[in-house]
């Protein structure tokens, strides 16, 4: 008889494991598929991922204590480790600064996937739909806000190499900075890009970072 229900508890741990490893996946994969939309390193795979961790090592946690110790305690070990996988998504280029967003949703999606490990499963619910409409919306709202806050110039000097302008037109498209004016021309043996940008400050720093990264460019001069 004791076996039996021994048994009974662990068919019944298992289809919950099960469970909260399914909806990780799913939560998970709302929040990374915006991440991947929108063009940022941590993207679908990644979001699943970390959520799947953390539910597994919340339910592990709980499992392993049996009541005979502290059941958090392999959970706590979950936040060092998001905290330095968030750090890796963070550039630091020429005073610019990015990827903070991206660091602080791997945060939050760790913290959905140790909910559904607590048995959490509408506050996990819950949580992912107010992640998803603060990135979603709260853009668009930026945008409005910000439209008109930053204008900027940019001077790019780079290889003149055949699909160069036009690569370096779709890096400020994806920002979602709005083109006032450009202009092209050889200087030497140099291809000379000028940008005239407005936009929030923000994705002028973003767009600066992308255009130094670029394997064809050679300087940036903002013109500042």
């Amino acid at each position: 008889m004791t076996q039996e229900l021994v048994g009974r508890i662990v068919e019944v741990l298992r289809l919950q494991l099960l469970l909260q490893l399914i909806l990780a996946v799913l939560l998970g994969g709302v929040v990374g598929l915006e991440r991947e939309v929108s063009g940022k390193p941590a993207g679908l795979r990644t979001n699943i991922l970390i959520c799947v961790g953390a539910a597994l090592f919340t339910t592990l946690s709980f499992t392993m204590s049996l009541g005979r110790g502290d059941p958090a305690r392999v959970a706590a070990q979950i936040l060092p480790g998001v905290g330095f996988i968030g750090a890796g998504t963070i550039l630091h280029t020429r005073g610019a600064v990015t990827g903070l967003t991206s660091a602080a949703t791997i945060w939050v999606v760790a913290a959905i996937g140790m909910a559904l490990g607590a048995g959490a499963y509408m506050e996990a619910i819950g949580a992912t739909l107010l992640v998803v409409a603060v990135l979603q919306g709260l853009r668009h709202v930026e945008r409005l806000v910000g439209r008109a806050s930053a204008q900027s110039h940019l001077v790019i000097h780079a290889k003149p190499e055949p699909t160069a302008l036009e690569e370096l037109e779709a890096l400020v498209r994806q920002t979602g900075l709005e083109i006032e004016s450009e202009s092209s021309r050889r200087e030497n043996v140099d291809l000379v890009v000028e940008f005239e940008l407005r936009g929030p400050k923000r994705l002028h720093d973003e767009l600066l970072v992308s255009v130094v990264r670029h394997p064809a460019v050679r300087a940036v001069s903002t013109g500042e």
